[in-house]
This record gives structure tokens, sequence and C-alpha cells, in this order.
């Protein structure tokens, strides 16, 4: 878990970003603020498919810029330490006007990097840009990945991720109401990383903005039911919209629906 983080600003929790590693290599989903340092971290204590120069793919969710605020330093810092190939980057429809907006914008220090003596090689900072749809998007040796829409506020284009490795499947919600999508997708998969927001802590922020995060967001006690539903091996909370609300609330709210393996992330948990 790189990031388990939201649009709050909190120095504990890094922006949204899930890397699954097969064969030490990784694969990113949702590149949020500090992403990479948090990679750096993680590759500190031995996990070698998230240092630097090996970050090479990213799956976003949606277009939030919690999600995306991390592509800038995930295009340009593996670059710099030293990737020779773009990086590959699958979205939904506009992800390419996003990179191709990061690049014109960092035209110059491109330039002056690949004109330095001793510069980063040619190549490691150009990006290739997939759009996609639903269905399966990308597969190699090692994993196969299929996106599946899930509903998000007002957005025209939000997915989740169903990743089948060798040995598990692992389904990520990205930002997602509640959806029976998510159940389906699952359907007893090893591992489901779900979005969340405390029903209770709901309650108490301005009653001006609780009808946006019930649009967008999926509260602890439908979550326990969609869970109980999809059957997973572990359901892991991510994203958590805590208004206050402490890691035990939470819990106990999936739990009053929900007699499943639960746990709560924090960044640079590993399961």
């Amino acid at each position: 878990m790189l990031g388990t983080g939201t649009p709050i600003p909190d120095p504990d929790r890094s922006g949204p970003a899930v890397a699954i590693i097969v064969d030490s290599v990784a694969y990113l989903f949702d590149a949020g603020t500090g992403v990479v340092r948090r990679a750096a971290a993680a590759a500190r204590t031995g996990v070698a498919g998230l240092r630097a120069p090996r970050l090479g793919h990213v799956f976003l969710t949606h277009l939030h810029s919690d999600h995306t605020m991390g592509l800038n330093d995930l295009l340009f810092t593996p670059w710099i330490q030293g990737r020779t190939t773009p990086l590959e980057v699958y979205g939904p429809p506009g992800t390419k006007r996003l990179v191709d907006a990061i690049i014109d914008g960092s035209s110059e220090d491109i330039q002056e990097r690949l004109a330095s003596a001793g510069g980063p090689g040619a190549e490691g900072w150009r990006a290739n840009v997939h759009e996609i749809g639903e269905g399966t998007i990308f597969s190699d040796e090692r994993i196969s990945v299929r996106a599946f829409a899930v509903p998000h506020s007002a957005w025209k284009h939000a997915f989740g991720y169903r990743i089948r490795t060798p040995d598990r499947v692992i389904v990520i919600s990205g930002d997602a109401r509640a959806t029976p999508a998510i159940s389906r997708e699952c359907n007893g998969c090893d591992i489901l990383i779900h979005e969340v927001y405390s029903d209770s802590g709901l309650t108490t922020i301005p009653a001006s903005r609780q009808p946006y995060h019930v649009q967008a967001h999926t509260s602890a006690t439908q979550l326990g039911e969609i869970a109980t539903t999809a059957k997973p091996g572990l359901l892991v909370l991510y994203h958590q919209l805590y208004f206050g609300a402490s890691d035990a609330t939470l819990l106990r709210e999936v739990r009053s629906r929900y007699a499943g393996r639960v746990v709560s992330a924090s960044d640079l948990d590993r399961y």
C-alpha cells in the first residue's frame, strides 16, 4: 500500500497508490502524491521491484487529482534515476491529454537534462498512453488486468480493476459509491481493496457536503454488505474518509455487516 490517503492533506498518508508485485516486477494502481517516495521507502526495506528505475507500469482508476498528482513524479524521477524505457500508462479517456500536458509543461526540464553530459537516457521520460474501456486491458506472463466501470460522483469514466496473478486474484475498487460490480468482480477473490467512509463520521461534516460523499463513496456499513456478498479472503480498507472517526470505529461499522477478515490499511502495509 504505497498511499492510502484522500484529498485531505494527512502527513501520515500519501495519495492513493497500490503496488501489485509479481516476480519482483511492480504494477502500480493510481499515482497519488508521494508515490515515488513511498516506493523508495518500500525498496529500502527490500522490495526490489519498487526501486525507482523499475517503475514502468501504472493503471489509473479515474482522473481526480488526488489519484494523478504523482504522475509527474512517476514520469520523471525514475527516468532521472535510470529508467531507460517509456512509462506505460493505462487510464480512462482523458489520460493522454493529462500526460501530454505534463510532458509539455516540463519540456525545458527534459531538454536541459538530455543535453547535459552524463544526463539520463533518451527515452525514459516518455510515456505510452493507453486509454481504456471495460474488459481485459493488459496481460503479460505475470498478470492480467481487467477494468470494470464503477459509479463515482459525476465522472463519465471511473474504473475498478480485477488483477489475476499466478497465485492470487485481487480487486481494487478505486473511488466508487456502493455498486454490485464489486461483488461480481471479486466473487471470492483473495484480496478486495476498497475505499470507504465512516457512517458516523459523515454526520459530523456540514450537511451541504454530505450528498457529494454519498454519491462518490461507499460507507462502512454498505461495504460490509458488499463484502458479505463478495466473500473476499481479506478485505483491505483504503482511501479512508474518517471525518473524525477512528480506525476502531470504521472497522466496527464494517463488521456490523460483515463477519470476514478485514483490516484498515496504512501506508507501506503489505498483504
